[in-house]
């Protein structure tokens, strides 16, 4: 009899511990999983000012430019600032599709010449229909330099400023910044993970008070 129980009480430990562990590591893998880019970009459209027609670069004829344009935007966050500068601050805008075959998965908005150093601009409504959240971000230094290499109609910039040998740091006015956005993502975030945990933990529980009620009852 004490086998039996001992054997039942092993089994149902096994069941709520590993209960616990698909639900603590589902968000994760889904989230991974999402994030895979299942096939290799086959190449970028680049629509914007001054540009009388698409500009259609493809990996297999323009691989260094594909790559250099991807490099803009595949580094991007899942969550990014809600609120991004004024209009008039933005200057020319510059969408990028990306290709995977001839079906559009992805598109960003680009700002090379943004006050306050380049912008990016993250739709909610991807071509591909992934659950993405809408932001904004920083854009790389290097942005408007990488858009003329690929054909953009842009003047030459000067992205940094020296700051020695190797050196440089990056021209951001104080007002730039929206700290309280982060934030707030931030504790939606850990808000949602403590949500989860306490589930978690009810489901142990649970679990632990009803081996100790069946241990009882077969013990009597």
């Amino acid at each position: 009899m004490i086998r039996r129980v001992r054997r039942l009480l092993a089994a149902v430990a096994g069941t709520v511990i590993a209960t616990a562990t698909l639900a603590l590591a589902g968000p994760a893998a889904a989230h991974a999983a999402a994030a895979r880019v299942d096939r290799p970009a086959a190449g970028v459209d680049i629509t914007g000012e001054h540009l009388d027609q698409p500009l259609r670069l493809r990996a297999a004829t323009h691989p260094a430019e594909v790559n250099a344009v991807l490099d803009q935007v595949s580094w991007l966050g899942r969550t990014g600032q809600q609120q991004g500068p004024k209009t008039a601050d933005l200057g020319p805008k510059y969408t990028v599709v990306v290709l995977a075959g001839d079906a559009p998965t992805k598109t960003y908005d680009l700002y090379p010449l943004a006050k306050g150093g380049p912008r990016v601009y993250r739709p909610a409504k991807q071509p591909d229909r992934s659950k993405t959240l809408a932001g904004w971000f920083f854009g790389r230094l290097n942005m408007s330099e990488t858009l003329r290499a690929a054909g953009v109609p842009l003047q030459r910039q000067f992205d940094t400023l020296s700051g020695g040998v190797g050196g440089g740091e990056r021209v951001i006015p104080d007002d730039a910044l929206d700290p309280g956005q982060d934030l707030d993502a931030a504790m939606g975030e850990l808000q949602r993970l403590l949500l989860l945990n306490g589930g978690v933990m009810l489901v142990i529980t649970a679990g632990i008070a009803g081996i100790a009620l069946l241990v009882r009852r077969r013990t009597r």
